[in-house]
């Protein structure tokens, strides 16, 4: 699990080092730096959507497991369920790399699609993942997944410093709700 871990971190690493390598050569406009502030808003609100609960809930699960159904949970969180969320950064961090180069212009079909699309694989992988270890879904999660897929259209028509706004702003506030609902709602077992 704490592997698994790594390569989240890893990833959204990889998410940051995107944010300077598409400033790279650029002036240091308003447009930029809030670009580059919303980028690494939005990577924290991943990590955020992933260490907050989701590993936590996993590792409860799999070291409760019976020991022949450890193998099979554990192949299936950690093999084929990582590859959406890992995927999703990956596209993220293509998508806040576009970002930058055109603040103000509308994104390109292509970024639009690993942007919006990005966090939305990246939530998808969430709920799978949730679905496989504990037997249901975040409700939350599934709607923003939902609206960052219902974003894509937008993105195609607003600048795109708009776009990275809107999805750190979703992503933020999803973490929010979570942190609030698990706070003062239910126990840790019944989380969104």
């Amino acid at each position: 699990m704490e592997r698994h871990g790594l390569i989240i971190i890893i990833a959204l690493g990889e998410s940051i080092v995107a944010i300077g390598v598409g400033a790279a050569g650029l002036g240091l406009g308003p447009g930029v730096i809030l670009a580059s502030c919303f980028g690494i808003a939005l990577a924290a609100s991943l990590w955020w959507a992933y260490f907050d609960y989701v590993v936590l809930a996993a590792e409860r699960r799999l070291s409760g497991a019976p020991i022949h159904e450890r193998a099979r949970l554990a192949r299936d969180s950690y093999s084929y369920l990582y590859l959406p969320m890992a995927a999703g950064i990956v596209f993220v961090a293509l998508g806040v790399k576009n970002t930058l180069a055109h603040v103000g212009d509308p994104l390109a079909t292509i970024p639009a699609v690993a942007l919006c699309g990005g966090v939305a694989l990246y939530l998808f992988g969430h709920n799978a993942f949730r679905l496989r270890d504990t037997g249901s879904i975040s409700v939350p999660r599934l709607v923003t997944t939902i609206l960052c897929i219902s974003l894509i259209p937008v993105a195609v028509s607003v600048p795109a410093l708009v776009t990275l706004a809107i999805l750190a702003a979703l992503l933020a506030a999803l973490a929010a709700f979570e942190t609030l609902y698990w706070r003062e709602g239910p126990s840790e077992t019944h989380a969104p």
